[in-house]
């Protein structure tokens, strides 16, 4: 006690900005569930586990520290399980966490000889008792932004709906016996709100599903909400209500009123479809889902260094699928593991090591990797009764590398693909000071673009990327007569795609990988082409080649489109991937013999054409709902005339912005600078990468396109060179080598888009797939090959 009081300067009383930690320590995953415990700073409030308590006094000489230890209650083994009716986890008709229960001791530990006394006790000093309560009652800053619960975002109230106005048309509407009043369609109908128009919903890209007439209609008449029929009973919240303007189901708090209007009791209605939320429900069940995630499968667990499973922090299982792989390259084991030690990346943290990007890092790596947190858990699996592990949280890391980005920082689904640019351009950064020590550098190529105008004379535009985006050419499909006829079996049946439930009858397009990478490499055309050398606009031919080949491919598949108006749809489609590709005819050959380069200089005019300009149409058909024609212009520039239901939705969000009535301005400083970053790190000038994103409405991949699809824009700003004065792969610091790459990771995605669904990543180690499916790792007997959206390869020398 004498030994407390001679410390009791370097004890603090929490105060409400203080961020506590109290849950996991910040150099390590020990927890207080852990064997040695937790032990709480009583000065700045970090928690360490037992091994590492040591070095932070060793580092800042705080002696005091709250001992947090948690004992697993013993619980029932024949609890019983609920069959979940809910897309949701750790909520009422979700999937059971099956969490057991915990019991909590305290006691104050003072270091360098971990003296011990007892907590509650009314011999402690007054100061320490009321800092220990403060901690013991405090939410702890692990948990702060953590969600309890992972579901699908409920459905907001639509701001048509309250001041709809109804055409009164006379209609009567029937109980049932419906058709689209534009074709024969009789299944997938909607209900337009406003005049009673019956009409089918969108059509599907491989032309199922309906024929579009509802979504059309509403670009005709700009009339706002519909409901599907045959979802309207008397849990009137349950009717599927969609919002064209919105894009997305809301509720409709006078839908009663609505119906009743043409003549619906929805008292006395049936239901006879699946809502837009139950088919979504339904899918964790299709074929996808099984084949990618192995479901049905014996999955034998597998345990040891390089083994360990990443919990699932609400929709954070993008992150674990990337970071699985990215800790499966010598790269990032290297310098994250192999080449730096816990305690070295300790001393040279700041004082608050949670926000450190180098050290969480680490903590990531030594806790996926060291095979201290991959043993098997002393529960086992309640559906499989399997030896399971609990995996590891990536909690700190998660809000470090988030840090200051609207969307990672959030706690919904996000692209694996964004995910894994951000990631990469935020450890480049970080490694700035000591390049050399890059572990994103693996990833990084150069990529040449040639440029040959009808003059005969050409150009080269060079930049660094780490992904290669694949479009995938669905025309190239080597199971073309099975499709004609699965389609043909189809229509004769009257079915539609959702409507066949085996997915195993099922056929759909198989995709040769060297198709999608021969039509990267193939040429295409530039319309409206500044030439220097005619002085004019023309048509240009513009091919692609690499520079240099990385050490790690990244292999990225499109299968997200935009069909017409902007629908985003998911090809459903296999990819037939070897296990060893060869990309050496996709290097670039650079200037040859006889080649003449384009002359230096655009006009300002023809750069100035390249800027944004609004669609005509979507401006006309916003100016005859009522807005201004700066307001319509504005909106359809900042969503890249996507659309009108797209420029509506921005024009609606920001007519309160300050600068709504200014005067158009392609000045693009109001971009987003982490986005702008990102598009450095492919090699973009910075004015270029911010014209692109203003053009894109900053979306990342979109701005992308736009500077291949306006050379124009780019032409001054980008390296337009010869190869023989360019820098060597060696130079620029890319590595370099032969072009055959053996497959080692898939990430694979199951949903409708990038935004919802799972992510799972399948990774070949010591000779064997393994499937990481969050905090679940096992032996995969049939790694889903044809079904991944990012491939990673490894250069074979």
């Amino acid at each position: 006690m004498e030994l407390l009081r001679s410390n009791l300067s370097r004890v603090q009383i929490p105060e409400p900005t203080h961020r506590i930690y109290k849950h996991e320590c910040c150099i390590s995953f020990d927890t207080p569930r852990s064997e040695g415990g937790l032990f709480v700073d009583m000065n700045s409030f970090l928690a360490f586990g037992k091994d590492y308590v040591s070095w932070n006094y060793e580092k800042t000489g705080n002696p005091v520290y709250l001992h947090i230890k948690q004992t697993r209650k013993s619980i029932p083994e024949d609890r019983p399980l609920k069959k979940p009716t809910l897309l949701a986890i750790g909520v009422d008709g979700g999937f059971d966490n099956n969490e057991p229960e915990y019991e909590e001791s305290y006691s104050i530990v003072i270091l360098p000889d971990f003296v011990s006394l007892p907590f509650p006790s009314v011999e402690l000093p007054e100061k320490v008792r009321i800092a220990v309560d403060t901690v013991v009652n405090a939410v702890g800053a692990e948990r702060k932004e953590q969600v309890a619960a992972w579901t699908a975002e409920k459905k907001l109230i639509s701001e048509h709906a309250l001041t709809l106005q109804q055409i009164k048309s006379g209609i009567v509407i029937p109980p049932s016996g419906w058709k689209c009043s534009k074709c024969d369609k009789t299944e997938n109908l909607w209900l337009n709100l406003t005049d009673g128009m019956i009409l089918c919903g969108r059509k599907n890209w491989d032309g199922t599903g309906g024929n579009n007439h509802a979504v059309e209609h509403y670009k005709e008449t700009a009339y706002p909400l519909a409901v599907k029929l045959g979802t309207i009973t008397a849990d009137l919240e349950a009717a599927d209500v969609y919002s064209y303007p919105e894009d997305d189901s809301v509720l409709d708090p006078l839908l009663a009123e609505h119906l009743a209007h043409f003549g619906i009791d929805f008292s006395s209605m049936q239901k006879t479809e699946m809502t837009t939320a139950e088919r979504e429900l339904d899918q964790n069940t299709n074929f996808d889902w099984n084949r990618i995630q192995e479901s049905g499968k014996e999955l034998v667990p597998v345990f040891g260094p390089g083994y360990t499973g990443l919990v699932n922090l609400g929709n954070s299982c993008y992150l674990a699928a990337t970071m699985q792989i990215v800790f499966s390259t010598h790269s990032f084991i290297s310098r994250y593991f192999s080449h730096q030690s816990l305690k070295m990346a300790f001393e040279m943290a700041p004082a608050d090591p949670t926000l450190d990007l180098n050290m969480q890092l680490t903590k990531l790596g030594h806790g996926l990797l060291s095979g201290k947190y991959s043993m098997p858990a002393t529960q086992k699996d309640a559906t499989t009764g399997d030896p399971r592990q609990e995996g590891i949280p990536p909690r700190m890391f998660k809000n470090v590398i988030a840090a200051s980005h609207a969307e990672f920082s959030s706690m919904r689904q996000q692209d694996a693909l964004d995910f894994f640019l951000h990631l990469v351009g935020k450890v480049e950064r970080a490694s700035n000071t000591t390049p050399d020590l890059d572990p994103s550098r693996s990833f990084k190529f150069g990529i040449e673009e040639k440029i040959l105008c009808p003059s005969g004379k050409v150009g080269y535009n060079k930049r660094e990327d780490c992904i290669l985006s694949l479009n995938i050419p669905l025309h190239e499909a080597t199971n073309k007569d099975e499709l004609e006829a699965f389609h043909k079996q189809k229509a004769g049946k009257g079915l539609e795609e959702n409507d066949m439930r085996s997915s195993d009858e099922i056929v759909r397009p198989r995709v040769p990988l060297e198709a999608c990478l021969a039509n990267f490499a193939s040429s295409e055309p530039i319309e409206d082409y500044y030439s220097s050398a005619l002085k004019g606009m023309t048509t240009a031919i513009k091919t692609t080649g690499l520079t240099s080949f990385p050490d790690y491919l990244v292999l990225h598949m499109r299968k997200f489109v935009m069909e017409e108006g902007w629908v985003p749809k998911k090809l459903d489609v296999y990819i037939d991937v070897p296990d060893v590709i060869d990309i050496s005819h996709m290097r670039s050959k650079g200037l040859q013999p006889g080649e003449e380069l384009l002359p230096d200089g655009v006009p300002e005019e023809v750069m100035e054409s390249a800027q944004p300009v609004a669609n005509e149409e979507i401006v006309a058909q916003l100016v005859s709902m009522g807005f201004s024609q700066l307001h319509c212009q504005k909106a359809a520039i900042n969503t890249s005339n996507a659309g009108v239901e797209e420029a509506m939705n921005w024009l609606l969000s920001h007519m309160d912005d300050p600068d709504i009535y200014a005067p158009i301005s392609h000045q693009t400083s109001d971009v987003d600078q982490s986005s702008v970053d990102t598009l450095l790190s492919f090699g973009f000038a910075e004015d270029v990468a911010r014209k692109a994103l203003k053009a894109s409405g900053g979306d990342i991949e979109k701005a992308t396109d736009w500077v291949f699809n306006n050379p124009n824009a780019s032409v001054s700003d980008m390296d337009v060179s010869s190869s023989n004065s360019a820098q060597t792969p060696a130079q620029s610091g890319l590595p370099d080598g032969g072009g055959k790459y053996k497959l080692f990771g898939i990430v694979s995605h199951m949903g409708t888009s990038v935004h919802c669904g799972h992510y799972v990543a399948h990774i070949l180690k010591e000779g064997r797939w393994i499937i990481f499916n969050d905090d679940k790792v096992g032996i995969s007997t049939d790694p889903p090959k044809d079904m991944g959206y990012v491939y990673f390869f490894q250069r074979l020398d």
